[in-house]
């Protein structure tokens, strides 16, 4: 990817179970100068995909723009059901530095997708994580806690008005939460239960807000169609609160209930670094350099 400046941008988007509407959000990403479509995957049980893309910041943020409008005609969360909380056809739209960019440019780029959904769409906007405009609506969770549904009678309390937009959700596609924010790694563990108290019991005691992991999000999945259950996370900072840490705190707090870890998996894309670090821990390797890493050798 030889520009000058890149920019990534991760939107999550509320539908995992029709493959051509995802298909057609999607294509906004496919073949776009200064973009490139990095990865996408659907999740049916979340009901949700997640689309990583990154490029020229002004390209990324016109296919952005585009992909938004589209989710837009396609999504009704009227008729929206899935075991991820969402409040938006699109959801959340994260920008991500990785070259050449500040963090002043991220929250100006960040700021002007907000201001054209709003203004082209229709839809309400909330300024997240480093691009809040009050502490309050730093965390994604705060600010989607209710969900479409809530969103409405939430919007009416003066603490809760959009950044832009108008003051009540878009009929169908509701609210979307923009900002830029570090990198996050997305690590699901699944759990040999079909008790979804038994994984949120496990979530509740895995993330920050419970007193757990500083970093870390989580919260119990039912994986139905498994008859299994899933603590879904968000590390929001891999280097302070590494994927290995997440996994062994679910697995001891797993074996209170009589549950085992059968599987971990990774949403979108992740750093290197945060793969290296697991080798590193769960292989007990002495003096270990990324530099043994043949492809990074390779790139050097």
């Amino acid at each position: 990817m030889n520009f000058n400046k890149i920019i990534e941008c991760v939107p999550n988007f509320s539908e995992g179970r029709d493959a051509d509407k995802v298909e057609q959000i999607v294509g906004c990403f496919r073949g776009v100068e200064g973009v490139k479509l990095l990865d996408y995957s659907l999740d049916k049980d979340h009901n949700r995909s997640v689309v990583t893309v990154a490029g020229e910041p002004e390209a990324v943020k016109n296919a952005v723009i585009k992909a938004v409008g589209v989710a837009q005609t396609l999504i009704d969360l009227t008729k929206h059901e899935g075991q991820h909380p969402r409040m938006g056809a699109t959801d959340v739209v994260p920008f991500i530095p990785v070259k050449n960019v500040s963090d002043d440019e991220a929250n100006a780029l960040a700021k002007e997708v907000g201001e054209a959904i709003a203004r082209d769409y229709n839809i309400p906007i909330f300024f997240y994580e480093r691009s809040a405009s009050a502490a309050h609506r730093e965390n994604l969770a705060d600010i989607r806690k209710g969900q479409f549904e809530g969103m409405a009678e939430k919007m009416k309390d003066e603490k809760w008005r959009p950044d832009c937009g108008p003051s009540y959700p878009h009929p169908t596609a509701g609210v979307t939460a923009v900002g830029f924010r570090a990198p996050l790694v997305a690590f699901n563990v699944n759990l040999d239960t079909p008790n979804l108290d038994i994984a949120t019991a496990i979530a509740k005691k895995v993330r920050h807000i419970g007193g757990g992991l500083r970093y870390c999000k989580a919260m119990g999945v039912d994986l139905a169609d498994r008859k299994q259950t899933q603590v879904s996370m968000n590390l929001t900072d891999f280097n302070k609160t590494p994927i290995y840490f997440a996994v062994e705190l679910v697995r001891v707090e797993a074996r209170r209930y009589g549950v085992n870890v059968v599987g971990c998996e990774v949403v979108g894309l992740v750093p290197q670094k945060a793969l290296i670090d697991c080798a590193e821990y769960y292989l007990q390797l002495e003096n270990f350099s990324p530099s043994q890493v043949l492809e990074t050798k390779m790139t050097e």
